[in-house]
């Protein structure tokens, strides 16, 4: 299965944060690769869940830099099939720790708060044979995960980042998109190109959320 890749220039080109005339490239992207995309097949729904889309209809950061892409990123956006507004409005923003080690794996430390103590969890995930994508290490200690892994959909390293995620957990399939900033806050412009890649992946206004701030420099809360 081939992969879906992106022309440079567009608004997921990582030479530059994106201009408004880049911008409109990346709209237009997705307008067309949305056509081609409905006469690809879904994979089988599970009930009560917006169905997995084909991982051909994700496209990948083009000649990922898996070392500029180290450091600390804030999540600022999440959207998914298994999230809902009216239930998980209250997300705070918090933070995930890229460290790469010397077997290209990143080590993830998602740092939030915790009944007002700071909590840290660590994740280690490894390369797979696609570009910019990982799969969880040692998965065998997650009680019920059955595959979860990350890749890297579009991001200029220095201001913002957008990663899909899709787990397997006790036989139900879950995915979600990701919105990263270097700090709390991201343009206009890519909040809006997050909003338009969740909606072409078939989620609606329900499912998108945003953390708030949670008045910490150093804390968020919510989930990785």
């Amino acid at each position: 299965m081939s992969e879906m890749t992106v022309r440079p220039g567009n608004i997921w080109s990582s030479a530059s944060f994106p201009s408004p005339e880049a911008m409109a490239l990346g709209l237009l992207w997705l307008s067309l690769a949305l056509l081609g995309a409905l006469q690809i097949q879904a994979e089988v729904s599970t009930p009560h869940l917006i169905p997995l889309p084909s991982m051909r209809r994700i496209p990948v950061q083009p000649r990922f830099q898996n070392k500029q892409f180290q450091g600390k990123w804030y999540v600022l956006g999440l959207a998914g099939n298994e999230f809902n507004e009216a239930n998980h409005s209250q997300f705070k923003i918090y933070a995930n720790t890229y460290k790469l080690n010397e077997d290209n794996s990143y080590n993830i430390t998602s740092t939030f708060a915790w009944n007002d103590t700071c909590a840290n969890w660590v994740r280690t995930f490894n390369p797979t044979a696609r570009r910019a994508q990982y799969s969880l290490a040692n998965i065998e200690r997650y009680t019920g995960i059955q595959k979860y892994f990350f890749l890297v959909v579009a991001t200029d390293y220095k201001q913002f980042a957008m990663l899909f995620f899709k787990k397997f957990f006790r036989n139900q399939k879950y995915f979600k998109v990701v919105l990263y900033g270097r700090s709390k806050e991201v343009s206009p412009e890519v909040k809006e190109e997050f909003i338009s890649f969740a909606k072409f992946l078939d989620l609606t206004d329900q499912h998108i959320i945003f953390p708030i701030p949670n008045g910490n420099p150093q804390l968020g809360r919510g989930e990785g």
